[in-house]
């Protein structure tokens, strides 16, 4: 292990980082995704400091294989921009840059923030040193940086401490943490029940301070955090436990009342169970199936013969609606779950098939040139439009907030 010290106002050598080689951490670059590993090399020779952070390098150390990989620099999101072609900047107050690459793989680049401002105005939009934007990650064991090009883990804040002790300990201070950025109270009990460690009895204390904090966070982004819970293999435990700090009550009311039911038990335990099958297959487990089985339980279906299969599938919908709500996951995905119940149920939920249009009579096509310009202007302004709205659901949404934008 290496030391890095840096001289304060007083002249004094003071330590900033240890930094780990890969005899001691164990992380190698071919554990690391190609296009990451080139976005790295490519920041490097352009003169600027490249670094994987967050979860992947937590994953990592855990002898787990990332979902995502995610890139902290000192290069400025312009500079990103002009680097890469395949690049995208997103947000308003804040940017990030997204890196696209093929399957859909989107690679995300912070610059480095700086801390000087008060952490309680939330202001994180100014660049900084790779020390001071160790200081604004939410929990240590996501403030590792790992440079795959010389394989150094470099540690600001002690956090092998707190992996080798299996600890989540929270950087920023928690008088205001959770305050700034309510989702960090989901998240810690996320990782907490991911990786095994325990959380610090401050963080613990906190979290039941601030729960009803949660109310201020916005429904699009709580439905994307219960999403992942949904699809992480953990979610009985997650959920167990975010139903324990009252912090469920705030984000699906409903279903909490019934987290004490055995059944609603043992489906999130099938769940796990069905959810690990599919990534240890290479295959992704659909969101509509996730709602099925979670569903199942809870679903009461009265006369079956009354009403017809439409009034039953419109009656499942509703009930399933409430059971999620406030959270808004795609109508499309809910209405694929109850058909899902409705085939458990016996009921046949083909859709009749579209009457094809009748043929058009010889010479009845004939147009007027008038007519053939007007039409092929109203295709044009289709194809326009349908080019738009395809971009519009290529682009990211921005983040909520500024604390959003930097935790990762």
């Amino acid at each position: 292990m290496f030391t890095r010290y840096k001289t304060d106002g007083k002249g004094k050598q003071v330590v900033v980082a240890k930094v780990y080689t890969s005899k001691e951490h164990n992380i190698h670059s071919s554990q690391v995704d190609r296009d990451c590993l080139w976005a790295i090399r490519k920041l490097w020779n352009s003169g600027h400091k490249a670094y994987i952070v967050g979860g992947a390098v937590r994953d990592l150390l855990l002898g787990k294989r990332p979902k995502d990989f995610d890139i902290a620099t000192s290069a400025s999101p312009r500079q990103v921009q002009n680097i890469f072609w395949n690049s995208r900047a997103i947000g308003k107050r804040f940017r990030i840059v997204h890196l696209y690459f093929s399957a859909g793989k989107i690679i995300e680049v912070t610059t480095f923030r700086s801390d000087e401002e008060n952490f309680e105005e939330g202001n994180n939009n100014i660049f900084g040193t790779i020390e001071q934007d160790s200081r604004r990650r939410d929990f240590s064991i996501n403030a590792l940086y790992y440079n795959p090009l010389d394989d150094h883990l470099l540690d600001f804040n002690n956090a092998m401490d707190d992996i080798r002790s299996r600890t989540i300990r929270s950087l920023i201070p928690l008088s205001y943490s959770f305050k700034e950025d309510p989702v960090r109270m989901i998240r810690a009990i996320k990782y907490s029940c991911t990786t095994g460690f325990r959380l610090k009895f401050d963080v613990k204390w906190a979290i039941r301070r601030d729960c009803a904090e949660i109310e201020k966070v916005s429904i699009s982004r709580l439905t994307d955090e219960m999403i992942k819970i949904l699809n992480s293999a953990h979610s009985g435990q997650i959920l167990q436990r975010l139903h324990s700090y009252r912090l469920l009550s705030f984000m699906m009311p409903t279903f909490d009342v019934y987290m004490k039911y055995d059944s609603v038990k043992q489906a999130l335990d099938r769940l796990d169970d069905e959810i690990s099958k599919a990534r240890d297959d290479g295959a992704d487990y659909p969101l509509s199936s996730i709602l099925h089985v979670l569903a199942t339980p809870l679903v009461v279906v009265g006369d079956k013969d009354a009403g017809g299969v439409q009034e039953l599938s419109k009656e499942i919908f509703r009930q399933i609606k409430v059971m999620l709500s406030p959270l808004t996951p795609p109508n499309y995905e809910i209405e694929r779950a109850v058909e899902l119940i409705l085939q458990d149920l016996g009921y046949s939920t083909k859709k009749a098939r579209r009457k094809s249009q009748p043929a058009r009579k010889k010479g009845s096509g004939r147009q007027s040139g008038a007519q053939a310009a007007r039409d092929s202007g109203k295709k044009k302004r289709r194809r326009s439009s349908s080019r738009t709205r395809s971009a519009d659901r290529s682009q990211q949404p921005s983040p909520a907030s500024s604390a959003e934008a930097h935790d990762l």
